[in-house]
């Protein structure tokens, strides 16, 4: 199987520092590969972690609650009706304080615009992340919501994950610095490994947000300077 599985990456974590499990314990060990995982997530947003919602919006209800697991929304778009999505536009993102005095009169009708409020939604909708909207909606619209979703994170009782099977190094280089640092050195070694963690998601990033978001026909071959030796 390619790339690495839980299992995997806790014998390399091991094998690489040298340091046995009297140390590296699973749980120490398991803390380490989620704050690497969290790591990667939050450099690179990635397209396998890319969902669409779709849900009806409630008449004179100035919010809509986001979808469980959302980590950020990029887009939202609103329509007449739910058969055929018809006549749909994209809402403009604003803050909040923009909606406040736009809609202080709590005016009705299709919405145009939204703002984000609250943090992080967990594994359930709710109303603690949620979306903004206005005008109100004054009927039942339907709406689609373009987001990332928090992806299943690498664990014992989940033995690969999208960045384990295609992401191995960088998964690899990531924990190995966060073990350097819970084993407080040597520096050199987290130096090290924290190079290469910065070259291999400088490559991630050119494929997730560079090739998997461009085509040659609409924008051109992608080129990537190569230097050349000196004469």
């Amino acid at each position: 199987m390619a790339g690495l599985s839980y299992s995997g990456l806790i014998t390399n974590i091991r094998n690489y520092t040298e340091v046995d499990s009297n140390v590296l314990t699973t749980d120490v060990l398991e803390n380490i590969i989620l704050n690497a995982q969290y790591r990667i997530m939050r450099d690179i947003p990635i397209d396998a972690d890319r969902k669409i919602a779709q849900d009806n919006l409630v008449t004179n209800q100035e919010h809509a609650n986001v979808p469980a697991g959302a980590l950020f929304i990029r887009a939202v778009q609103v329509a007449d009706s739910t058969a055929d999505f018809n006549n749909p536009i994209f809402l403009q993102k604003r803050d909040v304080t923009f909606l406040d005095e736009f809609n202080n009169s709590r005016a009705t009708g299709r919405p145009k615009y939204y703002a984000m409020k609250g943090g992080a939604t967990g594994n359930t909708n709710t109303t603690s992340g949620a979306i903004l909207l206005s005008p109100i909606p004054d009927a039942t619209y339907v709406f689609k919501i373009h987001y990332n979703a928090m992806p299943a994170t690498l664990e014992s009782s989940n033995t690969t994950n999208f960045i384990s099977l295609n992401f191995p190094n960088g998964l690899l280089y990531a924990s190995l610095v966060e073990t350097y640092g819970f084993l407080k050195g040597p520096s050199d070694m987290l130096a090290l490994y924290e190079q290469k963690y910065k070259e291999e998601v400088q490559k991630f990033a050119n494929e997730q947000v560079g090739r998997r978001r461009r085509d040659d026909y609409t924008d051109g071959t992608v080129r990537i300077p190569v230097a050349s030796a000196t004469p």
